[in-house]
């Protein structure tokens, strides 16, 4: 891909460095549905600590036996919200369900986020971990995997220019999408596997974001990964997410939570010492499961974690001007 040099991206992968971000809701909250409350000054907070990256999860519709809507609201209504009260916070997407939606509608929503926030925003798509959510909008569950490698490639051909450049059988006669994003391309990253395999994440997409899984685990998981970069010749981006219940006692041992752990400050630090040794660039911190306000935890994490690690959002350059 040509998206090496975008802002959004180097704020997610600093070489030889691990960054942080923080999924929405910034919140712990019990049940499905968060409060959304004091999202605003939290977000703000976040870039004004250090934070590279804020995350946006695609929910489109609650269902009651999966456990989490995520952010509640549409996340290209919110991706518009959150850009317009930061600065210099890389703004991802954690994961577009692809799908569900028309790649011609996602296309121009990207570009527009891209444009709007200054070069700041990645797009993280998957095909969607809830089958019964695709049947709702017409889409046979057992096709996504397909509709996600079209997707993928509609979305590349919207953005490039000339427009003659675009798939023939989608967009003739002249029609061109606009507006275009600020380099000419976007950062697409993987989230999960969608139905996909390395070589073809390798060869089509910026990057691959998973889940945490035991280290032995993982480590063969990016081993995998790196070979399949290697051999594609692109640039291994690899991202994790992480749940988290930061407890107040700094040395509090690790206990297993929900796709992560309830720990104190200074395991969390060594797990994500070796969680950078693997070779993950980014790691994305969920406070869901947490026993303490929000508030506190960013604070903390923002104050001893962040200073660890080095690279924060004051690292990167002054925003794009959003003009054509």
């Amino acid at each position: 891909m040509t998206t090496s040099k975008h802002r959004g991206l180097r704020a997610l992968f600093a070489e030889d460095r691990l960054s942080l971000g923080l999924f929405f809701p910034i919140e712990a909250y019990r049940g499905d549905t968060p409060t959304m409350l004091h999202q605003d000054t939290l977000a703000r907070r976040a870039e004004a600590l250090g934070f590279s990256a804020l995350w946006f999860r695609d929910v489109p519709l609650r269902d009651p036996s999966f456990g989490d809507v995520g952010q509640i609201y549409d996340p290209w209504v919110y991706l518009g919200h959150v850009a317009a009260l930061t600065r210099g916070v890389a703004l991802v997407t954690g994961a577009i369900v692809l799908p569900l939606r028309h790649p011609l509608h996602v296309a121009k929503a990207a570009a527009s986020v891209d444009r709007l926030s200054g070069g700041r925003f990645v797009l993280g798509v998957a095909t969607g971990d809830r089958p019964a959510e695709a049947v709702a909008f017409g889409v046979d569950p057992a096709s996504r995997g397909a509709l996600f490698r079209e997707h993928v490639r509609v979305l590349r051909g919207a953005w490039s220019a000339p427009a003659s450049t675009f798939p023939a059988e989608l967009l003739g006669s002249g029609l061109d999408l606009v507006p275009k994003p600020i380099g000419g391309d976007l950062p697409v990253l993987a989230v999960g596997r969608s139905q996909q395999s390395f070589d073809w994440i390798a060869r089509e997409t910026d990057g691959f974001v998973t889940y945490p899984r035991p280290l032995h685990v993982q480590k063969g998981m990016a081993e995998e990964y790196r070979a399949a970069t290697r051999a594609a010749g692109a640039v291994p981006r690899l991202a994790q997410s992480l749940y988290i219940d930061l407890l107040e006692r700094r040395n509090a041992p690790p206990r297993p939570i929900h796709l992560g752990w309830a720990l104190g400050r200074e395991p969390l630090v060594e797990l994500l010492e070796q969680t950078r040794a693997l070779g993950v660039g980014h790691v994305v911190l969920n406070l869901k499961y947490g026993s303490r306000p929000a508030a506190e935890v960013v604070e903390e994490l923002g104050a001893d974690v962040l200073p660890r690690f080095g690279a924060t959002s004051r690292d990167l350059p002054a925003p794009v001007p959003a003009a054509m």
